[in-house]
């Protein structure tokens, strides 16, 4: 159990972790409903977190998240940005292979950051796509390691990797593995993504191999800083 904790912060983080699944705005009564928390309680700890502008509450009394939210997030992913896209440009370069970043927001995938093959045929992605989390390897990966329960996610957290051909596309193939820090946090899934037909045995063993040394590469990183 994590030590020097303070219940009146966990409580209002709680209140701000309420919006990640989802709708963008709350009622008093819905984060009671996900907070399980008194309104009461809750209206006390919204004073505080609208102050340092992390909520906004309209003139309904409808709750969004705040632009100190935003400017944190930018802050986030330009800071681990500067970490993960010279791994992911030394995974595609290597593999010869799409290298991502994925992190859940709510029920789906998004692609933080990519590094695209240089090959003709490729699997081409955007950083921002928004993707499901029930197909493709590194949506099984987020899921798994989020604590879902299942054989599936127990064998994927048992072996430290999925693979998925043709699961969410016909002609597309990916390996994804975890980038969790020593503390047990999960930070989103690493994965290399192409055709099918390319993704052979010898393939996926040398490509489980690099993900899993560069992720924990990356977690010790992370860590440090």
């Amino acid at each position: 159990m994590t030590k020097n904790r303070v219940e009146a912060v966990d409580r209002a983080l709680s209140i701000v972790g309420a919006f990640a699944s989802g709708p963008s705005r709350l009622s008093l009564r819905d984060l009671a409903e996900k907070t399980g928390m008194y309104k009461s309680t809750i209206l006390r700890l919204c004073g505080s977190l609208e102050h340092f502008g992390y909520l906004v509450r309209d003139e309904h009394g409808v709750f969004r998240l705040g632009p100190t939210i935003g400017q944190l997030g930018s802050l986030y992913r330009r800071e681990l940005g500067d970490l993960l896209r010279p791994s992911l440009q030394e995974l595609a370069e290597s593999l010869n292979e799409t290298a991502s970043f994925y992190v859940r927001e709510g029920e789906v995938r998004v692609c933080l950051f990519r590094h695209n093959s240089t090959q003709e045929i490729r699997h081409h992605l955007e950083e921002g796509v928004r993707l499901p989390l029930q197909h493709g390897a590194a949506g099984k990966i987020l899921l798994a390691f989020s604590g879902e329960e299942g054989e599936l996610f127990d064998s994927i957290r048992q072996r430290g990797y999925h693979t998925s051909m043709g699961e969410r596309a016909p002609d597309v193939a990916a390996i994804a593995v975890p980038l969790s820090l020593p503390n047990g946090v999960l930070r989103g899934a690493l994965s290399v993504s192409g055709l099918k037909s390319r993704f052979t045995e010898e393939f996926q063993a040398r490509a489980v191999e690099r993900l899993k040394l560069e992720a924990a590469r990356l977690a010790a990183l992370i860590d440090s800083n």
